[in-house]
């Protein structure tokens, strides 16, 4: 699956680029897992699946969660009684609870996750106060510039970093794949005051992690949660023969990347072999972080959803104020209210009580409709590129010099004769995944092939193939993208674009002895480096709720440096480039961990919202936005929300658009559901107005409307957080043939008046059905802009003659 150490995920969109530092201990264990390849299979988002193989210990026993809602009573011992008592009336006489219980559900809700047969299951679903009964199922797998760059420099006094003293008492969970390695510098708790009292975790003992030694003021708790993976397979998970740890240390280098990125210590002159220098560290470094471990290498990396529920519920008892979350449902998805889907029931949980959850949009761009974690109550985060590239200069035989783009850190250059694999028109074209090790024409000289498409797993394979049959250096032509990789420590692998890369073929074939010089990388920051939405970032519109916005916002997530575990002594610094929307989404959290030190009283919502109508939709220059794709084009709502995130805006909105649990209620009546489905996820009884409510209503920062086929009204309610009084006028973009107005077009705020509501019109002049037409609602009041992005598609009847 991996084709070489720094290997790059198969199918997934994410990539690591990177060289680790010395080993920070030094049992014989780690020593085997520094010379194992780097399988990083479980990093990028956890896909949801059922995994068959995994019932194996007893074909009549499986493991199911029994979700009972809302707890009614704060005694969690009594609880758990009640879960032992309920689950004793089903079993039979040679069964106890205690031997099959696996978890019980005792914080945000509850509930619990048990062995039991079909038939025990469909009697316990019976019972009262129990609302659903399901199988346990299964997630797949799939710095030092970016603060900078969002304007959050730690030089600056009057950045929101520094306003709100960089996120002290904050704390970051982080539901995460791989754990995290603690003994790392950017996790050092230099500086930092007492843990907050508030907190109520633990750090969780385990192979190779004292939890004694481990936690600090920094890494204050750490969780794993494996019992329901072992509960289906039927035995014992197995560490050595899956190079993991049993405890929260990370085995692949995921949630340690992502944990530094949220919340690190500033650790200064970090580099990938020089590329990338600066300082490290996290966008809150005031911030404290909880890891919770809940996905695992079995079969290539799984996480049971008894797992994933598990650590919602500890971590919303815990004290975390902001939820990190790299896992994601594949497509097609469960609806919010579907009991097979964890992370919609627990980010609900965990909202209502105040805690910002923020998930990955997903790796599975540039298609349409391919984002994931599209709950409105969740912040769903697109990636996006930074102002940083790594020219490489290509010297050709004629002294021709092109510019491509690695991470050759290689410190001479590399002259060869430059082949092409010519083929006859019968066959078919050698192009790069095609290239094998058996290639012995490779030998001693630098290779240039076009890639097909974007499997990275089958591309690596291809320059790995390279190296292997004795090449000196690759020469990858492809799309045009800011999405590339070294896959192979010190050897240069090239990427160009398809133009390029046909002009050097047009060199090749002109010679009879066509030469190449490539020279190593170098790092180059600001212009003429533009801004694009990431290749691989999933797009909108979303297939669960198309009038609901998604993704929500961009961030950076391309070639992100950032703290690795030190799996391989023989390697220069702990520090890696990984690309992907997990590398996104910590520094989303990072900002909200700043936004909600700086403004406690903010619901997740309002923070969501100030996120939102702030960011930017063009480049610092003035020139647009693009989209990586097949052609690329320019940036729309579907590809990054509201744009790209602003942190010292949202610090400063003006104006909300605030939701609380009973906004999203009457959402999940807009959707259809039924009270008894709604009742699952709340503490009372639901009752849905007799006319069902209008999408279009839910209180968002967006506005979507997936089929107009009539002039449409809707209202929206913002509430002011700026100027007590303060006055704003809306001003309008729209496109060719979609009208929008505005009612009223001026809102005044006074002590007494905190809060207005406006309707919007919507009409349209086309008479065709086409895609969607693009625009915008801005509020302003000459200091502050408040831009909800709008997308609208025509919809026009066909008769049936």
């Amino acid at each position: 699956m991996i084709a070489a150490q720094f290997g790059t995920i198969i199918d997934s969109g994410f990539e690591w680029n990177g060289g680790v530092g010395d080993a920070a201990n030094d049992s014989s264990k780690d020593k085997s897992k520094m010379n194992h390849t780097l399988a990083l299979l479980l990093i990028l988002n956890m896909h949801y699946y059922v995994l068959p193989a995994l019932a194996v210990a007893d074909s009549n026993r499986n493991v199911y969660i029994v979700y009972m809602g809302k707890r009614q009573h704060h005694d969690v011992e009594l609880l758990t009684r009640t879960h032992h008592d309920m689950l004793a009336t089903v079993l039979g006489s040679e069964e106890t609870p205690k031997d099959s219980m696996v978890y019980s559900y005792r914080y945000g809700f509850s509930g619990f996750a048990a062995k039991m047969t079909k038939d025990q299951a469909q009697k316990l679903s019976k019972l009262p106060g129990v609302i659903h009964v399901t199988r346990n199922r299964f997630y797949k797998l799939q710095t030092t510039r970016s603060w900078d760059y969002l304007g959050l420099s730690s030089t600056s006094l009057s950045n929101l970093l520094n306003k709100s003293k960089m996120g002290n008492g904050v704390i970051i969970g982080l539901l995460d794949t791989a754990g995290i390695w603690p003994e790392l510098e950017v996790f050092n708790d230099g500086n930092l005051g007492p843990i907050p009292s508030r907190w109520k975790g633990v750090c969780e003992s385990g192979e190779h992690f004292d939890g004694a030694k481990a936690c600090n003021r920094k890494l204050i708790g750490a969780r794993y949660f494996v019992r329901g993976l072992e509960a289906a397979y039927g035995k014992p998970y197995n560490t050595t023969e899956n190079d993991d740890y049993m405890s929260p240390r990370d085995s692949s280098g995921h949630g340690t990347h992502t944990s530094s990125i949220a919340g690190g210590s500033f650790v200064a002159n970090a580099s990938y072999d020089g590329l990338g220098f600066g300082t490290v560290r996290g966008g809150a470094p005031g911030a404290r972080l909880a890891m919770y471990k809940v996905c695992w290498r079995l079969y290539g990396g799984v996480c049971a959803d008894a797992d994933v529920l598990k650590a919602f519920d500890e971590a919303i008892n815990d004290g975390v104020d902001v939820l990190s979350v790299s896992l994601a449902a594949d497509i097609p998805m469960y609806s919010e209210v579907d009991h097979r889907g964890s992370i919609p029931i627990g980010s609900f949980h965990a909202v209502a009580k105040g805690i910002t959850v923020v998930c990955v949009a997903g790796n599975a761009g540039p298609r349409a409709e391919t984002v994931q974690n599209t709950a409105p109550w969740i912040l769903t985060v697109a990636a996006s590129t930074v102002d940083r590239s790594f020219p490489t200069p290509i010297t050709l035989g004629n002294n021709h010099t092109i510019i491509g783009q690695a991470m050759f850190t290689g410190e001479d250059t590399v002259s060869a004769t430059l082949v092409y694999p010519e083929v006859s028109d019968l066959m078919a074209p050698r192009n790069c995944e095609s290239l094998s090790s058996d290639d012995d024409w490779m030998e001693g000289k630098v290779v240039l092939c076009f890639a097909s498409d974007y499997n990275q797993g089958l591309l690596d394979y291809g320059i790995s193939s390279v190296k292997k049959a004795g090449g000196l250096g690759v020469i990858v032509s492809r799309s045009a993208s800011n999405y590339f990789y070294s896959s192979l420590t010190n050897f240069p692998s090239v990427q160009v674009t398809y133009e390029i890369g046909t002009q050097i073929l047009y060199y090749i074939r002109s010679t009879s002895n066509p030469q190449v010089m490539l020279s190593p990388s170098r790092t180059h920051i600001g212009k003429p480096v533009s801004t694009n939405v990431a290749y691989f970032s999933s797009r909108g519109p979303s297939s669960n709720a198309p009038a609901i916005l998604k993704p929500d916002i961009a961030a950076p997530g391309v070639q992100i440096l950032a703290a690795i575990p030190t799996f391989d002594e023989t390697t220069n610094g702990a520090f890696a480039f990984l690309s992907g929307t997990s590398m996104a989404t910590p520094h989303v959290s990072g900002i909200v961990a700043l936004l909600k030190s700086l403004y406690q009283d903010w619901s997740p919502a309002a923070i969501k919202s100030a996120i939102i109508t702030t960011a930017l939709v063009s480049q610092e220059s003035g020139g647009p936005i693009f989209a990586e794709g097949e052609p690329p084009k320019l940036a729309d709502p579907f590809d990054f929300g509201g744009g790209i995130v602003n942190p010292n805006n949202a610090a400063d909105p003006g104006l909300v658009y605030d939701m609380n649990t009973e906004d999203y209620v009457q959402y999940l009546c807009a959707m259809g559901h039924s009270n008894s489905d709604i009742f699952q996820l709340t503490e009372h009884p639901i009752v849905c107005p007799s006319k069902q409510p209008s999408l279009l209503d839910v209180n968002l920062p967006s506005i979507t409307i997936p089929s107009l086929k009539k002039p449409t009204i809707l209202t929206r309610t913002v509430t002011n957080v700026g100027p007590v009084n303060s006055k704003y006028k809306a001003n309008i973009e729209s496109t060719s043939g979609i009208n929008i107005a505005v009612r009223p077009d001026t809102l005044i705020f006074t002590s007494k008046t905190k809060t207005v509501s406006f309707s919007v019109m919507i009409t349209s002049t086309h008479n065709v059905n086409a895609g969607y037409y693009f625009g915008s609602l801005t509020w302003t009041d000459g200091v502050h802009v408040v831009r909800s992005p709008i997308s609208v598609r025509t919809e026009v009847g066909e008769s049936i003659s």
